[in-house]
């Protein structure tokens, strides 16, 4: 299954094209500009199984500093910051990585 399957590839440009910058990436504003907060909790966990590339189950601190290039090869690799963040917000159980719950609430929220 591809990204695109799900997101429109238009709402990927643009939600990329708003975090070029480095330190800029703010995944509430990322989801929304996707399209991701408007899809059904089974189409959220397909996506999740696409970010989660080793497919351990959860998404951890490597694959969300890979985040973007999930969207697209060309994109840029979230700064040490960012994935801190990222992480922080969505672990709520404390483990180091994000589950799909975790990453549906995330979402959601």
């Amino acid at each position: 299954m591809a990204i695109t399957d799900i997101l429109s590839a238009k709402d990927i440009e643009s939600a990329l094209s708003s975090c070029q910058a480095d330190d800029s990436f703010n995944y509430k504003s990322f989801f929304s500009t996707v399209g991701l907060t408007s899809k059904t909790p089974d189409q959220i966990k397909k996506i999740f199984g696409i970010l989660d590339q080793d497919k351990s189950g959860f998404i951890e601190e490597e694959e969300l500093q890979l985040f973007l290039k999930n969207f697209s090869s060309s994109a840029r690799v979230l700064t040490s910051a960012e994935t801190k963040a990222f992480l922080a917000a969505g672990d709520t159980d404390g483990d180091g990585k994000i589950g799909v719950e975790e990453f549906q609430s995330l979402v959601k929220a």
